[in-house]
């Protein structure tokens, strides 16, 4: 058996094979609610023979979102659409799984084709979509161009936490079987933990424990709301790759700390804090990341997942059978092929007769291979 098609057991969610579907926003919701392009959208990979698959960032707040466009779990009413995602993506063998977020100062942005700069008047002429007040560790806005962010209260900061455990309760409800926290890429709360832009001097910064206290209460709130057999990723930057920011040493350390907290997984990920001494990266290439999740992995002693450039069915099956990481996330290259776990299947010899194939689509494919044998057009 290929590394790559081991089932994984995490709690008491079972994976049929070590593939993820890592989030992608799709800024198609309409204030926050989960429509038929949400379900056309990640059903495919479902059928496509992914083991788990994630929504997109889903904001526990309204004001957590980063676009109009982005899904959300702050109100009771949003459970029931997303009920149907998860129910189809079950019935076809996969494991669904939430990613909750807080944009933090990235709040407040145009779709992309629409430009990747703040929400204004044209979006309210055209679309009727205002801005909103971005709230951040400091007021310093997102970029230049960018309105100032609202430097959080203690009371801001309670709120949010509160946000994410109500959120937890809504998953839990909407059939989800995991939740991942999005802690990187600038959100809110890297914002928190990295020393790049959290200045804070109260409880809530300064030294490791206040500016990974907000990660770590997160965590905790879910725990308290989310069932003990479900499990609870959390997606870091590992590392800020700027002089003076957050470390694989700090990733560390946190993923100990929440682990201690009940959190199961650590997705490993890095950047999206920039700085003006930029330090070295990892030459960019297939994996490239996975050094970060196997640095987790035998420093925290926990389950890690690698993300970044990875689009080989051969790269993904050596980072699991290299033991660098338990699963392996792919975004991109799944929006190219839907149907890229069934083609590794295929490639790694797996399945040599479209036996994981659906049978409305195997019993076809495999038809049709054994005309192009008949033929000699295949070896």
């Amino acid at each position: 058996m290929s590394s790559l098609f081991e089932p994984l057991k995490i709690r008491d969610m079972e994976l049929a094979n070590r593939v993820c579907v890592s989030p992608m926003s799709q800024y198609a919701a309409r204030e926050g609610y989960s429509n038929d392009w949400h379900f056309a959208h990640l059903s495919r990979f479902a059928l496509g023979g992914a083991g788990l698959i994630f929504t997109e960032a889903t904001a526990v707040r309204r004001e957590a979102r980063r676009t109009h466009g982005d899904l959300g779990l702050w109100e009771d009413a949003q459970i029931e659409p997303l009920q149907r995602i998860t129910a189809f993506l079950k019935s076809q063998g996969a494991a669904a799984g939430v990613q909750l977020a807080h944009a933090g100062r990235k709040a407040s942005e145009r779709r992309p084709w629409h430009g990747e700069t703040p929400v204004n008047e044209e979006d309210m002429r055209l679309r009727e979509e205002a801005p909103w007040q971005a709230l951040a560790p400091t007021a310093e806005p997102y970029g230049e161009g960018w309105p100032e962010s609202k430097a959080m209260t203690a009371d801001d900061i309670e709120d949010v936490i509160e946000a994410f455990g109500a959120a937890a309760r809504r998953a839990d409800a909407a059939g989800f079987d995991v939740i991942e926290v999005y802690a990187a890429h600038g959100f809110l709360l890297h914002q928190f933990y990295s020393p790049l832009c959290n200045t804070r001097e109260d409880n809530w910064g300064g030294s490791y424990e206040g500016r990974a206290r907000l990660s770590l209460e997160v965590a905790e709130a879910i725990r308290r709301e989310w069932p003990a057999g479900k499990p609870l990723f959390f997606r870091l930057s590992a590392i800020d790759w700027v002089e003076g920011g957050w470390t694989i040493d700090d990733t560390i350390r946190l993923a100990r700390d929440l682990k201690a907290r009940g959190v199961d997984l650590i997705d490993c990920s890095s950047g999206g804090i920039g700085g003006p001494h930029p330090l070295p990266r990892f030459p960019l290439g297939p994996a490239f990341q996975a050094a970060l999740a196997a640095d987790v992995r035998t420093g925290a002693e926990m389950a890690t997942m690698a993300v970044g450039f990875i689009w080989q069915a051969k790269v993904a099956n050596q980072v699991i059978a290299d033991g660098q990481a338990d699963l392996v996330a792919l975004a991109r290259e799944l929006l190219n092929d839907p149907n890229w776990t069934l083609h590794a299947a295929a490639e790694l010899g797996v399945d040599t007769d479209h036996s994981l194939w659906k049978p409305e689509f195997g019993w076809w494919l495999n038809k049709r291979e054994r005309v192009m044998r008949k033929l000699g057009l295949r070896d």
